[in-house]
């Protein structure tokens, strides 16, 4: 078991394809109390299946939807995860029946460490190193272990918010893919011991996304941009958010496309530049929602206006995301959207 899951949490170089293997066999494997294992050079051991599980923000939403999708709502103890709009429209209702605990942020967006402690959770799970960071006002894992509390941390983002990260750990944030969002599940599948449930989802989940791999194999890759204009406050210049790299380039990927900005570094997101966004060539635009209240269609008529000579612009080709292009279990969901756009009737 140990093997399977320290092979899961190290990413794969080779995208989504290669690591299913592997993925299966963690998910697969029997689990066994007391449950020990590495996660991010932290010993964590669990007696029992959690039953009290703090989910931190870490603006994130990839491990509450990966904890609802395999039915461990009601070992959440307090929720801190939300996005107000998704990909899948269940996802906001379920998200929101979740109990918050009372809790609240502190100036970095968590939850300061008093209120973690005085919660008193069997488990604390980050979708980031950083949200056991001391200097940010959050309780260290040390300690959550002195007070008898686990900590969890996706590993995928073992080097997120940790200087002290192994080349490996670097490498697998580098190359987060589709796989990442599963091998998550199936540490889930293995922490609460439902791996049988675990194989299912991964399984259902994969067979979609190769369902469409399969649908536009040997079509022409066309030139992706996926951009949100709500989360402008993380580019330099004020331009929308251009996301490129890892797991945005593998989501493309499986739709038939190539990212606009492929080999590009998730730096690009913070550096990119008014001239480099007019001399992209872009075939279709994905205009990504990040707040309910946002109108996706009046933003891409923005864009295309600001940037015609776009083979989008021309034919006025767009779709809309959210947080299926994120890590997280609703991959599949937009693949499925963008392959539709990306190679409409094929």
């Amino acid at each position: 078991m140990l093997t399977a899951l320290s092979a899961a949490g190290c990413g794969d170089p080779g995208g989504s394809e290669r690591g299913s293997a592997a993925v299966a066999t963690a998910a697969a494997t029997a689990s066994g109390y007391p449950l020990t294992f590495d996660n991010c050079g932290t010993k964590v051991t669990f007696q029992r299946p959690p039953q009290r599980v703090l989910i931190l923000n870490g603006t994130s939403v990839a491990e509450v939807e990966s904890f609802i999708m395999l039915g461990l709502d009601k070992s959440v103890l307090a929720n801190a995860q939300s996005y107000g709009v998704s990909d899948d429209p269940t996802m906001i209702g379920r998200i929101k029946a979740l109990p918050t605990g009372g809790l609240t942020m502190n100036k970095n967006f968590d939850v300061p460490a008093e209120q973690v402690l005085k919660l008193k959770p069997d488990l604390v799970v980050s979708t980031w190193s950083g949200g056991f960071d001391a200097k940010k006002g959050f309780a260290t894992r040390e300690q959550l272990a002195a007070a008898g509390i686990t900590s969890l941390v996706n590993p995928v983002n073992c080097a997120m918010g940790k200087p002290e990260a192994t080349e490996e750990e670097k490498r697998a944030y580098r190359n987060q893919s589709i796989n990442s969002s599963l091998e998550f599940i199936a540490l889930l599948g293995r922490v609460f011991d439902v791996q049988d449930r675990a194989v299912d989802l991964i399984g259902k989940l994969r067979a979609r996304i190769e369902t469409v791999r399969a649908r536009v194999a040997g079509r022409p890759a066309k030139k992706v941009l996926i951009a949100y204009p709500g989360m402008a406050m993380m580019n330099a210049n004020g331009l929308p958010a251009v996301m490129t790299g890892g797991i945005y380039d593998d989501v493309i990927k499986a739709a038939g496309g190539v990212n606009a900005f492929a080999g590009q570094s998730s730096d690009t997101t913070r550096t990119l530049n008014t001239e480099q966004l007019a001399t992209a060539q872009v075939d279709v635009l994905v205009v990504g929602q990040f707040t309910p209240d946002e109108r996706p269609e009046v933003e891409a008529a923005k864009l295309f206006a600001a940037y015609p000579h776009w083979a989008a612009s021309k034919s006025r080709t767009y779709a809309v995301v959210s947080d299926g292009v994120y890590l997280g279990p609703l991959n599949a969901v937009a693949v499925e959207k963008l392959s539709k756009v990306v190679h409409p009737g094929d």
